[in-house]
């Protein structure tokens, strides 16, 4: 397939609105892309060349772009600059900068070229790699056509703005194989066991749907995170759940533990946060786990909780991620060392243990992860009664910590999945007069500031909830944030702005159209007072008195809390309200 076709598709996606509409479309190209394309193309949709959990990044900022296209349609910086802030968009200035320096063959080059020449100016490193990526960009802007110059001048910014996520890929993948979407959960799990779309969509398309027995779990490739269920009461947990193991809830960053032994006994150790982002640089110390590890390979999912190495306390989750840097981790090391509390494990050995249920992983993490300072096997307890529950979550709440986790004592590990296996437990209901949970929302945009807060360029952000693949708003937020964190919240909105509503937004009411909209990338923990009905907002829901809790740096917008989470928690609310408390 040649990039200029695989272009006006993207034209296609980019120009509809309808979710069906956008799968029929991706149907229709994966099932012109040849065996050895697929993958590359459900990369390129990524807008990158690698999947999500692998460290390779384009390393590409504006001004590299700007310099590319200047240099591939022999234009002034200065102009490709203006027409880039005129029109708000690399990509457009880049086609309407383009024309033909020489005839060649611009329209015949293949996906696959274009796909390696993105993959060299990603691998680019090194003294003198930045105008090694400049020459590659440019070399590869001038030997495609206008329309496509577009999406490769948005690929390396990681903007390509097609308004799907990788869910709407699997429908697509189904939509290929039986013209519906009736194989999606299949494909979803997985998906949930091997995140890699490039790779699930090789298989599909080489075997078909039977092709996902090639699936399996993979040391070096994440797993999905399993996900907590919110119910409201102890005695509801040990109704729908029956035996159970309790639990400390750690205010840290969700961290799985890959462990690879290498026959000549090196250890190769790599971490992953739960939206699949590799975080193997931000945590050294992982590095020293050999003699707490006994097993030749090992995945292992924890919280990592930064200590105060003075006192020895745990400390509060933004300090524990300020880890999350590229530069100076070992001086950041040294003042903030991290403790992973492991609570789970997910492969041992050659033998994938999700279907085992968690008593016997339990055993199995107990006899593996041996004592030391790195690695903590987290406390728990076994409980068949609601009273025990709230015994051991009141002990954790004094320890300073965010409350209990609740698990199925016989269930097996869900990938990616919200299910009742797990259910968080912070604050049972009815015991304050404010909201048992928090809430994770979507940054839709925000609102500029008056007074005060003019000199931010911030005084309020809009954000909204997940139905489905698009977000509904819920509320406005305006309190609950420092000055510092105005100041750092523009600054991450501002590079996530965009000059029209995302595609992913509905039902977005007039009342609330921010001055500025941003693409749905970041996620913020946010409580309140109650729930309210609202036919204002797209959610049907608002919150009321909402605060800003904190950024969540470690979630991505399909992690969002659901409007059907929503709606439980509205529910449960009132039952509260009903019974008189």
């Amino acid at each position: 397939m040649t990039f200029s076709s695989l272009s006006h598709y993207f034209q296609k996606l980019e120009q509809t609105a309808s979710r069906n509409t956008m799968t029929m479309l991706l149907a229709e190209l994966f099932h012109k892309a040849g065996r050895d394309e697929i993958g590359k193309i459900c990369f390129l949709l990524q807008g990158r060349v690698v999947p999500l959990y692998d460290a390779l990044e384009f390393g590409v900022a504006d001004k590299l772009v700007t310099r590319a296209i200047a240099q591939a349609y022999q234009v002034a910086e200065s102009k490709v600059a203006a027409q880039i802030k005129h029109v708000g968009d690399a990509g457009i200035a880049a086609e309407q900068c383009y024309h033909v320096l020489e005839q060649d063959n611009r329209n015949t080059i293949s996906v696959g070229e274009v796909f390696q020449q993105l993959y060299q100016t990603a691998r680019a490193s090194g003294i003198g790699s930045q105008e090694q990526k400049i020459t590659l960009l440019a070399g590869l802007l001038r030997s495609i056509d206008a329309l496509s110059a577009r999406y490769i001048a948005r690929i390396p910014l990681d903007k390509l703005r097609l308004g799907f996520s990788d869910m709407t890929i699997l429908d697509a993948l189904s939509w290929m194989l039986t013209g519906d979407k009736s194989l999606r959960v299949r494909l979803e799990e997985a998906y949930n066991v091997r995140p890699d779309i490039g790779y699930i969509a090789e298989s599909v398309k080489k075997d078909g749907i039977h092709g996902l027995s090639h699936v399996s779990v993979r040391v070096g490739a994440p797993i999905l995170a399993a996900l907590c269920q919110r119910l409201p009461h102890a005695d509801e947990m040990i109704k729908k759940m029956g035996e159970v193991a309790v639990e400390p809830k750690y205010d840290g960053v969700r961290t799985q533990i890959h462990v690879q032994r290498q026959d000549n006994g090196r250890l190769r150790v790599q971490s992953f946060s739960r939206n699949l982002e590799n975080t193997t640089a931000m945590f050294p110390e992982l590095t020293h786990i050999g003699a707490q590890i006994h097993a030749r390979e090992v995945i292992l999912d924890s919280e990592a909780v930064g200590v105060d190495p003075k006192s020895g306390k745990l400390i509060p989750f933004q300090e524990t991620m300020t880890r999350k840097r590229k530069h100076g981790i070992d001086v950041q090391s040294r003042s903030v060392p991290i403790r992973f509390f492991v609570f789970d494990i997910l492969y041992k050995d050659g033998e994938a243990l999700l279907a085992a249920p968690l008593s016997e992983r339990r055993k199995i993490l107990e006899a593996t992860v041996g004592t030391g300072n790195i690695l903590v096997v987290s406390p728990e307890i076994v409980a068949e009664t609601a009273e025990e529950i709230r015994t051991y979550h009141d002990e954790q709440l004094k320890r300073g910590l965010e409350g209990a986790v609740v698990k199925k004592w016989n269930s097996p590990y869900e990938p990616g999945r919200r299910g009742f296996s797990w259910v968080k437990f912070k604050e049972e209901e009815g015991h304050t007069g404010k909201l048992t949970d928090t809430i994770d929302a979507v940054v839709m945009g925000y609102y500029r500031g008056e007074g005060k807060r003019s000199g931010f360029g911030i005084g309020a952000f809009l954000v909204g909830v997940r139905q489905n693949e698009s977000f509904v708003t819920i509320t406005k937020i305006g309190t609950g944030v420092s000055d510092a964190l105005w100041k750092l919240l523009r600054e991450r909105l501002n590079a996530i702005k965009t000059n029209r509503q995302p595609k992913a937004y509905s039902q977005v009411n007039k009342l609330f159209t921010p001055d500025v909209w941003v693409e749905p990338n970041i996620v913020v923990e946010i409580a309140g007072d109650d729930l309210t009905k609202s036919s204002n907002h797209g959610a049907g829901i608002a919150v009321r008195f909402p605060r800003l809790v904190r950024i969540r740096t470690d979630k991505t917008p399909r992690e969002a809390t659901t409007t059907g989470e929503l709606n439980q928690m509205y529910r449960k609310q009132g039952a509260g309200a009903r019974r008189g408390v």
